[in-house]
């Protein structure tokens, strides 16, 4: 069944932006070169150690983003390499630059059996693709999904079923902002982890850090600054931290300055290199702005964010709603986020600074 999923503005642009600035397709490093396809197995993309589905390959690294997106409870696991011998450029703390060969993985599980696991590569032509594996019941080997998703029948997943999206769909998050990796950055991999931040976990044996990139020569030219004190979002409260960074996590990816697809003024995207510049942006875009959209029953003008009261904040409306054309995030979910939405309301019925502080 083709996987299907509300409209959203920067959809209605990928097919004509996107897929050229990302290049979904092209040249392959690997044995579907000649097809431009990626493999036909997960076990076929170099992520496992030869005649194994569970041993992963030596000199591929786990790690664990600090601020971790929302997508129906499902655990995951995520994977990085690089060709050998070369390395991240983080001088652009806020936009690293990955080499050609560069590969990604992000396995997705319900009831602790794995459901899916997506790549993201890098080809030798400086494009990226993108490509869902589903996984057999055995549990053996996973399968190339369909480009076009599909859908599955999942009984832990909300409403027993789980969306496997078509690889279109991955430019709705990873096509809008400077660099399409989203969770390997300066501030998603920062030893200063947020304590408070929403289905955070801690970093397992062996994860990489911004440290341990750089000591293993796996990242170069990182400000030292940020090595002697690690990024952080800058805030005035342990919640407005831990919401910013829900925010940043979940809705940033669109919502920033890249100036890629979404045409709306909102600014959700941290800065590990202007903390405190990032973190007023944000407050500037959502705090009394007013609101382009207008849930049902609502008055005709409303605001993103309403201080101190979250049931008239759209922010928090389109968070619980999943009714197609209000629902956000757009992509990807099934279920609304209650722990996400819980802190959001906490922040803004509690720890919202006040409007006069937001100014210039």
């Amino acid at each position: 069944m083709t996987a299907r999923h509300p409209a959203h503005p920067c959809r209605l642009l990928l097919g004509a932006a996107a897929g050229i600035a990302l290049g979904v397709t092209g040249p392959s490093q690997n044995s579907a070169a000649a097809s431009n396809e990626p493999p036909a197995r997960l076990s076929d993309t170099g992520l496992y150690a030869p005649g194994s589905t569970t041993q992963i390959r030596a000199g591929i690294v786990a790690f664990t983003p600090q601020y971790p997106l929302w997508s129906d409870a499902a655990d995951k696991r995520r994977w990085l390499r690089l060709p050998a011998g070369q390395a991240i450029d983080a001088s652009n703390p806020d936009a690293w630059s990955f080499p050609p060969g560069t590969q990604l993985w992000k396995e997705f599980s319900h009831a602790g059996r794995p459901v899916e696991t997506r790549t993201i590569e890098r080809l030798a032509d400086g494009s990226w693709r993108f490509a869902s594996y589903v996984w057999r019941d055995d549990g053996r080997d996973a399968d190339l999904a369909p480009a076009r998703g599909t859908n599955l029948p999942v009984s832990a997943a909300p409403n027993g079923r789980y969306t496997v999206p078509a690889r279109g769909d991955c430019l709705a998050c990873h096509g809008a902002t400077a660099v399409p990796v989203l969770g390997v950055s300066a501030l998603q991999l920062s030893p200063d982890r947020d304590p408070l931040a929403v289905h955070g976990q801690p970093l397992r044996s062996g994860d990489a850090d911004l440290r341990s990139l750089v000591a293993r020569g796996a990242l170069r030219k990182l400000p030292p600054a940020l090595l002697a004190q690690p990024p952080r979002i800058a805030a005035d409260t342990p919640t407005e931290r831990a919401a910013l960074g829900y925010l940043h996590a979940d809705c940033g990816h669109c919502h920033n300055r890249s100036g890629n697809l979404v045409p709306l003024p909102l600014t959700l995207a941290q800065s590990a290199a202007e903390p405190q510049a990032s973190r007023m942006q944000a407050l500037r875009s959502v705090v009394e702005a007013p609101s382009r959209y207008r849930p049902p029953g609502m008055a005709s003008q409303t605001q993103v964010v309403v201080p101190g009261q979250a049931q008239a904040s759209v922010l928090a409306l389109r968070m619980q709603s999943r009714q197609p054309q209000m629902q956000m995030p757009p992509l990807g979910t099934d279920a609304p986020d209650a722990e996400g939405l819980a802190l959001i309301t906490r922040w803004i019925n509690h720890d919202l600074p006040q409007p006069q502080e937001t100014q210039p």
